[in-house]
């Protein structure tokens, strides 16, 4: 890559970065955790899911999503239940309570990105911002060669994370489509 394109890539990464912390700064005071919000989204897309499929979308080990469902379900916010196909399988689900919390954390942020972007934004940069999504969406979802192990493109649709680690691409996925 041309050391002109490396500079406007660079320009790509701190804007998408930056945008990311400020939406995560924008959350209602008081919530839950990013990966617990990332349980609760994947809940909401999947249904009701074994354990070991939301551990592996989440991209956890077993005992550490443990910890959280016992958190998360002490604060209502899911539900555990015997399968009927197989017993021996425990599939967690999100509750009402869950899904206020969900919607609660995306509308949140949703309305402070709508309204930064009527406030800061002329209509012509408000164009090229809408038109940018689908290029970046283009983006997460491409499945080319990766740099540095980084995240196969199946892991970002299902906002699977890499190495324990969500990623921005993930992120954006998951919130897409929880919201």
């Amino acid at each position: 890559m041309k050391n002109g394109n490396r500079e406007h890539v660079a320009s790509i990464l701190r804007g998408v970065l930056s945008l990311g912390r400020r939406l995560r700064a924008e959350r209602p005071q008081g919530s839950i955790s990013l990966s617990a919000i990332s349980i609760l989204g994947t809940l909401k897309r999947l249904g009701p899911t074994a354990a070991t499929r939301l551990a592996a979308e989440e991209g956890l080990r077993p005992q550490s999503l443990t910890r959280m469902i016992m958190g998360l379900e002490r604060k209502g916010l899911i539900s555990r239940t015997q399968s009927n196909a197989d017993r021996r399988e425990i599939l967690i689900a999100l509750t009402e309570k869950g899904r206020r919390v969900l919607v609660e954390d995306m509308n949140t942020r949703r309305a402070w990105l709508e309204a930064a972007i009527a406030a800061a934004l002329t209509e012509s940069e408000r164009n090229v911002l809408f038109a940018a999504c689908e290029i970046m969406r283009k983006l997460a979802f491409h499945d080319g060669p990766t740099a540095g192990g980084s995240m196969p493109s199946s892991a970002v649709r299902t906002g699977s994370r890499h190495k324990g680690r969500r990623t921005g691409a993930g992120l954006r996925a998951t919130a897409s489509r929880n919201a």
